[in-house]
């Protein structure tokens, strides 16, 4: 389903959001909405509210489903009620599951990432700001003004940080062909390693922007997949966490440092021996992305 999301010559799937009366929720469904994404239902608990932005409200993702035919849903519920929603979803028939809730407890993200495997899913999240192809839809909340149809494909553990890099190279005229947030937590659902096989043959996308922090190996994963099945396009990265103090644990669950894996030194190493160019600094990365990729949006 990411693949089909990806492609712009095949018609953009249908959308559902679980937990969309919520106050932060019927916000975003309206916001994705007029983005152009396809939000045919909402899916909650409550029998006081019958539509959000237009669309219906059912409640169970099994109703919502089979009225719309809808293959993805946007999971926006507390973070102890992510794991049911996912189950309801899977069960429903849903194919792309992107959930935005920080806090997801570890050992559910466990199982999740058990029963979306199972059902031959993939799962956006947790704790990501969601994905765009921009031009054609948005699953989350990452910003309009930092959102432009370009060639540049950008993967993300920082929400944050994503914003102000795509923020600033769409206004030196470099856009994105899309940008997936992968999330923080140290559990998840999609990696940057598991990015390089749909990313190889996707037309739109000429080079790839990896932006990563310290902690955790999956910098290090990535560049092992790209040194064992290089994805043809160039690669630019760039690491967040030069100035963290040592042995202080950072906000995300994922940015902790274990012996000599995850430090900034061993990412950028292995990423530079993978062929990817890392940038020390965002006004760096943007004179070398502008100079690819110049004048690609307005």
């Amino acid at each position: 389903m990411l693949e089909t999301v990806l492609d712009p010559a095949q018609p953009a799937p249908g959308v559902i959001v679980q937990g969309a009366t919520g106050r932060a929720a019927r916000r975003h469904v309206a916001l994705m909405q007029g983005y152009g994404t396809p939000i045919r239902a909402g899916v909650s608990h409550r029998t006081d509210i019958a539509e959000v932005a237009g669309v219906p409200v059912f409640a169970d993702c099994a109703a919502a489903v089979a009225a719309t035919g809808a293959r993805i849903s946007v999971i926006m519920v507390p973070p102890l009620s992510v794991l049911a929603a996912m189950r309801e979803a899977l069960e429903a028939g849903i194919e792309l599951l992107v959930t935005v809730t920080e806090g997801m407890p570890a050992h559910d993200a466990l199982r999740a990432h058990a029963l979306v495997a199972a059902a031959g899913a993939r799962w956006i999240g947790a704790s990501t700001p969601g994905l765009a192809v921009p031009g054609r839809m948005k699953l989350g909340f990452l910003p309009d003004i930092a959102l432009a149809p370009g060639s540049l494909a950008v993967w993300s553990k920082s929400g944050t940080l994503s914003y102000e890099c795509c923020l600033r190279l769409t206004r030196r005229g470099v856009g994105q062909s899309a940008w997936i947030g992968v999330g923080g937590d140290a559990v998840k659902g999609s990696r940057f390693s598991e990015l390089v096989a749909p990313f190889r043959d996707h037309a739109p996308t000429r080079a790839v922007l990896m932006i990563g922090e310290i902690g955790g190996t999956e910098e290090e994963d990535l560049a092992e997949t790209l040194q064992r099945t290089p994805i043809g396009k160039p690669v630019h990265a760039l690491l967040a966490g030069a100035a963290a103090p040592e042995g202080q644990m950072m906000g995300h669950a994922g940015a902790i440092i274990d012996g000599t894996t995850g430090t900034l030194a061993s990412k950028s190493a292995a990423l530079t021996a993978a062929g990817v160019r890392v940038h020390a600094r965002i006004d760096d990365l943007a004179d070398a992305l502008a100079a690819e990729h110049a004048g690609e949006c307005p």
